[in-house]
């Protein structure tokens, strides 16, 4: 039986060769919200590992919706033209499909990068003042303004016009980051959302910023191309959002078109007493996944082939988000396939060091040591054919 780490995986239009997605991952190498030389680099070094889906960081809609001055984002004609070589780059050279993730980092915003003292930036320092549902403060982030409809009316928007910008420059699947603390995860959690109108109460009222940012992101972009979303599955604190929660909004989001739920946690409030481990979030994929059959996407300490399998098989989700591993082995996909004794089909420039399974390696002529000895293919077809 082949593993279902390998198999391909249809959202919608989008065919994904395998089960593994780059999770997005910050990288504070942005200038002005421009992808630089380095998110070439990084992402495109995926691209070519056979990865299934490449997702970007946290790209801001609008310039106070990236977390630090050094964030990526997507409301501008400069950042479009800017990650457009990213995703040039990928098509070119890689395999992988290419997702970007759109957030608006609310009151979590303005502060330096995360390998730097992670003290409030103020504005005369580069910062702004950030953006929440209602007054909440923490001594951790610069006060926030508390957002008048007007406000929300403009955050929706910019989020419409990034998936278009993002849809001009061939983005194929879009990931919502309504998780993590984050603007549109602290209008649902009851902690930070402290609103008295339409927008805070009840759940069915904290919901309603991030259905709303989902409509107008699902209607600007095209119909066969996927939208997903990242929520924190629960806050980690009793009395704050819950699984049952969670479960509720991810139906809510598959009615109106959402084509899976990558179900993280946490993030919201610093009293938080998180329990992790290896697969620690995995429960959150695969109970959002039977209550509601919407596709899911396990994320947070998945690190190893079989394990990752092993929640595939057990039908706790659909896909497998790795992070911190991928950062630590770009190849992990390589890796993983050699664990199943999987063929892959390894950019030309890279066929040498790829394994022949059944064959005995051997020496060749020479100083070049080739893991197989069956000659080289060689093809006129482009990688990413």
């Amino acid at each position: 039986m082949s593993p279902r780490l390998f198999e391909p995986y249809n959202l919608r239009g989008l065919t994904l060769d395998n089960r593994i997605v780059l999770s997005p991952m910050c990288q504070y190498a942005a200038r002005d919200g421009n992808a630089s030389d380095w998110h070439i680099m990084h992402l495109g070094q995926y691209a070519c590992a056979n990865i299934g889906l490449v997702i970007t960081e946290a790209t801001g809609v609008e310039p106070r919706g990236r977390i630090s001055p050094w964030c990526l984002g997507l409301y501008s004609d400069e950042n479009q033209e800017a990650l457009a070589r990213v995703v040039k780059f990928t098509r070119e050279f890689g395999s992988a499909k290419f997702g970007v993730q759109l957030s608006h980092a609310g009151r979590k915003s303005s502060v330096p990068a995360a390998f730097e003292n992670r003290l409030p930036l103020p504005p005369e320092k580069g910062g702004w003042t950030p953006l929440a549902p209602s007054n909440y403060l923490d001594e951790s982030y610069p006060p926030p303004h508390a957002m008048t409809r007007d406000d929300i009316e403009d955050v929706k928007a910019s989020f419409a016009q990034a998936t278009r910008r993002a849809a001009q420059i061939g983005v194929d699947l879009i990931e919502l980051h309504f998780a993590h603390g984050y603007l549109a995860s602290e209008f649902l959690s009851p902690f930070v959302n402290q609103r008295t109108d339409a927008y805070g109460g009840s759940r069915e009222n904290r919901m309603r910023f991030a259905l709303e940012i989902f409509d107008a992101c699902r209607a600007a972009f095209p119909q066969d191309r996927p939208i997903g979303a990242r929520i924190s599955a629960i806050d980690w604190v009793p009395g704050g959002w819950s699984i049952e929660d969670s479960c509720a909004l991810a139906a809510e989001l598959k009615a109106r078109g959402c084509d899976y739920i990558c179900a993280s946690s946490g993030g919201i409030i610093k009293e938080q007493q998180v329990v992790a481990g290896p697969g620690y979030q995995v429960p959150f994929a695969q109970a959002i996944r039977q209550e509601t059959s919407i596709s899911t996407m396990a994320v947070g300490q998945i690190w190893e082939p079989q394990q990752a399998e092993d929640v595939l098989q057990a039908g706790q989700a659909d896909l497998i988000a790795i992070g911190r591993r991928l950062l630590a082995n770009p190849h992990w996909a390589w890796m993983a396939a050699a664990h199943f004794r999987q063929e892959l089909k390894y950019p030309p420039r890279y066929r040498s060091v790829q394994p022949r399974f059944g064959e005995e390696p051997k020496a060749v002529s020479g100083s070049t040591m080739r893991m197989y000895n069956k000659p080289l293919e060689t093809s006129t077809k482009s990688w990413g054919s």
